[in-house]
């Protein structure tokens, strides 16, 4: 592929962007959150605890109720969740993240329309998903809703 100033420009704007991204008030928030939580060793414990009972919990998920430990297993990744999930810092940070992945999905949206408006652009919500079909998002029943699958 031969470097032309077209390139040179898109380049320049995309690190232009990235930059921008960086700079903003949902990024700022987003290293602030995460700098909160895992600057707390305590909490930082609990995390790898749950994560090393995702690992039991796959392994569990194979053999279903079959698997001796499954009742065990399967009430203390909930009682982990829920304790992670309660604690203010991890919700903040949720919340947080789904701020910065909005602004990701708004840009995504206002790069690929400005393309083309055919440019189909995941976004992980659904408020951004717009669709020209009849059906929306797609209903996945190959075109039973009367849409054009």
């Amino acid at each position: 592929m031969i470097m032309t100033s077209e390139w040179v420009f898109i380049l320049d704007e995309a690190e232009e962007i990235s930059a921008m991204i960086l700079s903003s008030e949902q990024a700022q928030k987003l290293r602030s959150a995460y700098d909160e939580v895992y600057s707390d060793e305590n909490l930082v414990h609990q995390i790898n605890a749950f994560n090393r009972m995702k690992e039991q919990y796959e392994d569990v998920q194979r053999f279903g109720k079959y698997h001796p430990d499954y009742h065990t297993i399967m009430k203390q990744i909930r009682q982990q969740k829920r304790s992670l999930d309660l604690d203010e810092r991890v919700a903040n940070l949720k919340i947080v993240e789904n701020d910065f992945q909005d602004l990701l999905d708004e840009i995504s949206l206002i790069i690929g329309k400005s393309v083309s408006e055919a440019v189909k652009v995941p976004v992980s919500n659904p408020f951004f998903a717009t669709s020209s079909s009849s059906c929306g998002t797609g209903c996945g029943t190959g075109g039973s809703c009367s849409c054009s699958a």
